[in-house]
């Protein structure tokens, strides 16, 4: 793939100069806050925009798991941490397993904590990891401008594999099919040009939060409010996951408290013994037919 033109970075929104800062070198310190803060408020109305292309996104994800795909999220720079980020949060807050939820940096692990930018610039690995995947994954490029080389290469190797692909940008739609859907969240040029870690990095935050907890959703993690199928690895979780049973399952802490160490630590299997008294290898039994969906399990209208 040939690296794009220094004309077209240089259209780029984000390479613009914000007229809306004009002078922030002269200003107080008080004023640069508060100018940044006004240009963030631009962020989540561009990414509200966005919802029908992330609910299209988050429904292909959600089908991919179910099928028995994975999410592999790919970025280079303040994108690709980003990307790595959303992989991380997944598995406690959703109980799902690394390997379905993962996320490629360009540059590899050590770039996640120091930067490589000319990591960005290299088609031949972005194009390895498209390669890798099956026909069941789906791959969610992050790149702020829209045609970075790793990102725009894994894509497209993506396709060919007949993988369903997201790409998360700031920048408009790019020229031609660069994915399935495409995300643009359009959030002007940054405060300061060109440093897309500020307004392009926090769309790209809000995109994915939004795109993997609506899937999540779909696929009946979330009862109501609640994250019931949460994995307490933390003193913090273990509460939340024992409150969370007391609330749902309509008992005592308590009583609550020794369902959930009787579940081995799953929440929905706990509020099942709750709400049927039952044990917890019946509630599994019954969660199982449910399809893991704990409004089902417990005979409520989904």
């Amino acid at each position: 793939m040939k690296l794009p033109s220094a004309s077209i970075y240089a259209q780029l929104p984000t390479e613009r100069a914000n007229p809306r800062v004009r002078g922030l070198d002269r200003m107080s310190v008080i004023k640069v806050v508060r100018a940044i803060a006004r240009e963030d408020l631009r962020v989540a109305v561009a990414v509200g925009r966005q919802s029908p292309a992330i609910a299209k996104a988050a429904e292909a994800a959600a089908r991919s798991l179910a099928k028995g795909g994975s999410l592999v999220l790919v970025g280079a720079g303040t994108s690709g941490r980003i990307a790595v980020m959303e992989a991380a949060e997944c598995p406690p807050t959703f109980n799902t397993k690394p390997s379905q939820i993962r996320a490629v940096m360009a540059g590899g692990r050590p770039s996640v904590f120091r930067s490589k930018e000319g990591a960005e610039d290299d088609p031949k690995a972005g194009r390895r990891v498209g390669a890798g995947l099956r026909k069941e994954d789906l791959l969610i490029g992050v790149a702020a401008s829209g045609i970075t080389a790793f990102v725009r290469s894994a894509l497209k190797a993506a396709s060919a594999k007949g993988c369903v692909t997201v790409l998360v940008t700031s920048n408009g739609r790019p020229p031609g099919k660069p994915a399935s859907i495409v995300i643009a969240p359009d959030v002007g040029p940054e405060v300061v040009a060109g440093s897309t870690r500020l307004k392009s990095g926090t769309a790209a935050k809000l995109v994915l939060n939004t795109l993997t907890t609506a899937a999540m959703v779909r696929l009946g993690k979330v009862y109501d409010r609640w994250m019931v199928d949460l994995r307490p690895t933390s003193y913090k979780l273990r509460l939340r996951g024992v409150r969370i049973t007391a609330l749902l399952g309509r008992v005592g802490p308590k009583e609550a408290e020794e369902l959930f160490d009787a579940s081995g630590g799953s929440v929905k299997t706990a509020i099942v013994m709750a709400r049927l008294s039952c044990g917890a290898r019946k509630a599994r039994s019954v969660l199982k037919a449910a399809g893991g969906a704990l409004r089902r399990a417990l005979g409520e209208r989904q």
